[in-house]
This record gives C-alpha cells, sequence and structure tokens, in this order.
C-alpha cells in the first residue's frame, strides 16, 4: 500500500487549475480549507462537497490516483469516527451494551467528521497534483516576501518547505524497496506482538536514514556543481503573472464560499 501514496506529487496537464498562477492555488487552498471548517451542519458541508467535486473534475486528474492518496488516511478516518461514535453520549440512544452507548449525534458527528477528513485531503491534494515544485517555491517565496524586511531568510525555508514535498513520493518508493529486500531476507512483519513489530522497523528506518542523507548529499553536489545560489539577484526563467483566469477562480471559489456561509446562517 505505501507504494500508492501520492501526497506531494506532480502530474502534468493542460487543465484550468495547471494554468492558474501558484500564488493564487495556494491562498486559495487556504480559503477551502477555512470553507470546510467553517460549514457548521452537514447542508453547509454539502456545499463544501460540491465544490470539492466539481474542482476535482475541472482539475483533470485521473480518479485513481486521487484513490491512492485518500488509502493512507484510512486509518486515521476509521479512528475519527470510532471517536466520535462511541464518545459521543448525547441524543437518542440507538444501540446500548454495558458501557458502550451508540447515539443518533455520535453516529452523524462520526459521518461529518469523515466527510470533512476526506474533502479536505482530496481538495488540498490538487494544489501538489496541479502545480511544480518549480512553481510550488516561487510562490511561497513569493508570499513570504513581506518576512525579509525582518531578515527572515525567505529563499532557504521555500526551498526547503518544496525540497521536502519534492522527496515525500522518492522515501516513499524508497521505503517499499527496502521493505521488499528485508522480505527476500526472510523478515517477519506482519506478525508479533507491538514490540517485535516496532523491533521489525529498526532494519527498514536505518537504511532509509542512510538513504535520505545519500539522496540530500548528491542533491546538495548538483546544486553546487551548477552554482546554485539563492536569495538576493537570483532571477528566474518563469516569472508568476496573474491572468484573468486567476480572477474567475477566486471568485468561483468565492461563491461557494459565500454558499457555506449562507446555508450556515439559514440552518441555525
Amino acid at each position: 500500500m505505501i507504494k500508492d501514496i501520492t501526497i506531494g506529487q506532480y502530474f502534468p496537464g493542460k487543465s484550468v487549475l495547471h494554468r492558474m498562477d501558484s500564488r493564487v492555488k495556494i491562498l486559495l487552498t487556504a480559503v477551502f480549507i477555512v470553507m470546510l471548517f467553517m460549514a457548521k451542519s452537514i447542508q453547509a458541508l454539502s456545499v463544501g462537497i460540491l465544490f470539492t467535486v466539481v474542482t476535482f473534475i475541472i482539475s483533470r486528474i485521473p480518479l485513481k490516483m486521487m484513490g491512492k492518496s485518500l488509502k493512507p488516511i484510512v486509518p486515521i478516518v476509521i479512528f475519527t469516527a470510532v471517536l466520535n461514535l462511541f464518545f459521543i453520549r448525547t441524543g437518542d440512544v440507538l444501540w446500548e451494551w454495558k458501557i458502550i452507548k451508540l447515539t443518533q449525534d455520535g453516529v452523524d458527528t462520526s459521518l461529518f467528521m469523515v466527510i470533512r477528513i476526506i474533502c479536505l485531503i482530496c481538495g488540498s491534494s490538487l494544489l501538489t497534483y496541479t502545480t511544480s515544485p518549480i512553481e510550488l517555491t516561487d510562490a511561497i517565496e513569493k508570499l513570504l516576501g513581506p518576512l525579509k524586511k525582518i531578515k527572515v531568510p525567505v529563499h532557504e525555508l521555500a526551498m526547503m518547505m518544496t525540497i521536502a514535498l519534492r522527496f515525500i513520493p522518492t522515501l516513499i518508493e524508497e521505503t517499499d524497496k527496502i521493505i521488499n529486500a528485508q522480505k527476500a531476507r526472510g523478515a517477519d512483519m506482519e506478525t508479533g506482538g507491538l514490540m517485535q513489530k516496532t523491533k521489525a522497523l529498526i532494519p527498514i528506518l536505518i537504511p532509509l536514514f542512510v538513504a535520505s542523507f545519500r539522496h540530500a548529499e548528491e542533491l546538495a553536489l548538483a546544486m553546487e556543481c551548477r552554482c546554485y545560489h539563492g536569495g538576493e539577484g537570483r532571477t528566474r526563467m518563469k516569472q508568476l503573472k496573474m491572468t484573468i483566469t486567476d480572477l474567475w477562480g477566486s471568485l468561483y471559489c468565492m461563491v461557494f464560499l459565500a454558499g457555506v456561509i449562507a446555508v450556515n446562517i439559514l440552518t441555525k
């Protein structure tokens, strides 16, 4: 399953989302997250669901890829659902056994939280799916630009964030290779108690750390050989420029945000 994780990957395309300015996409992703957390009822959340579905269709990202991005969060979703299901004890009692009580409010809240998490992952994943690492670096640096006045190393921060994001798929692939290699040597990682499973992780983590340091060294060497230097005086081949598409994209997002606020007021 680990090789199916697609977080941080970029899928080239020609959709409207791919053509939008990366700075606008970052800001609209923040608005989208606010939109989901502002939804106070299932009706208001339905507006967020509609926004996620329509935006996903516009992005032209294959449905299979989005399904892969959801696989890693299945345990978190189940854990959240179980917590809300059995620890919320208000509302009509649907089922009861000794100290365990299942209530209508518990079921409603579990369903609400699960849908919100799924929308959050699917919607925010579209940012990295439709934005190349270089565009992402430039956008983060531009957005954090005002911090340069207080001597914050903005370029270095943006570069570190983007490199970390870029290397997620590489490290996942590396982890998968190490696990397969250990299994081929007869390592048992599926059975045993918690301590045995923890010990089984050591032969995976040590080579993974070594591989991470090797990748970091290779990248640093490659950047040094190309006389890379960041910060003041650095120019860009492609300049970020907002277009009418960004204006329509912002308006589209604001309409849905207003929809969530309106539904919240009407269902209060």
